[in-house]
């Protein structure tokens, strides 16, 4: 999985974000944003739902566009301002839930990893394969062990195996950031430990991991860096020991919190 291909400086940060505002039906969903993520670093965003945070996402995408009149607004993805959604396909690799559901039709667990050189679902005519692809493929496959799903139909897999497909599907770009928004969702006991130790096992191989829940059984012990979200604002932001508080938790889910931590994973009871 290692490439030499799209080297970045190390002082320059893959996404740097300062008073983002985000409106949607007269309603703020972001609210003066200000974050920065640098290379290597592994961070969890957390938030309750409608917190904000598939919106940040959104905005790094380009899905959602920071409102006009935001006063010194700076959104730069390494250092540039103006990026095309195809050149942003070999920085940001995405899995949702949602992606999920647009994969509903039989396209083999092949085909799912390969149409991520083409943003598209599945595999069409007009689309020109090359062997450098095939390839790719292939090895993505072996490194997340899943090349016994080529040939099986996505729409008769789990969803704990799909997931894992839409994540070689990410990684065929080899993108500098791994995104994983809402990863664990529907996903059964077993398949949620399965999904942790493929991702602990991405950010050892030097995958930038951001990781976008509402869940602490989620964060791996590789993620060193904490963002609580509230109400489409940034209510905390640091090193993990010091955000991953109960008092803090307490008051960003609004009721009593007690955290536990057990082989470098926190749980939480309420």
């Amino acid at each position: 999985m290692s490439s030499t291909k799209n080297a970045v400086d190390s002082k320059t940060p893959l996404i740097e974000m300062k008073n983002i505002t985000v409106s949607r039906k007269d309603r703020k969903i972001l609210d003066s944003v200000d974050l920065q993520i640098n290379k290597g670093e592994n961070i969890a965003i957390i938030g309750p739902n409608g917190s904000g945070k598939s919106s940040l996402i959104k905005v790094i995408t380009g899905d959602y566009r920071p409102r006009a009149d935001s006063r010194d607004m700076v959104l730069r993805i390494l250092g540039k301002d103006k990026w095309s959604l195809f050149d942003l396909r070999d920085l940001l690799g995405i899995v949702s839930g949602d992606l999920q559901q647009e994969y509903n039709r039989d396209i083999s667990g092949f085909e799912v990893v390969l149409s991520g050189f083409f943003s598209s679902i599945g595999i069409y005519s007009n689309h020109k394969v090359t062997l450098e692809m095939v390839a790719t493929v292939r090895e993505v496959m072996k490194f997340l062990e899943i090349t016994r799903l080529s040939d099986k139909l996505i729409s008769e897999m789990s969803t704990g195996e799909a997931r894992r497909l839409l994540i070689g599907r990410a990684l065929v770009h080899d993108p500098h950031i791994l995104v994983l928004d809402e990863p664990t969702n529907s996903l059964d006991m077993k398949s949620h430990h399965q999904f942790r130790e493929l991702t602990r096992k991405i950010a050892s191989a030097g995958k930038s991991i951001v990781l976008v829940t509402h869940e602490l059984d989620d964060i791996i012990p590789e993620i060193d860096r904490i963002v609580l979200l509230k109400e489409g604002k940034i209510f905390a932001d640091g090193k993990k020991e010091n955000i991953l508080s109960e008092d803090k938790f307490s008051d960003l889910f609004e009721l009593p919190v007690k955290l536990t931590r057990n082989n470098g994973y926190y749980h939480a009871i309420y």
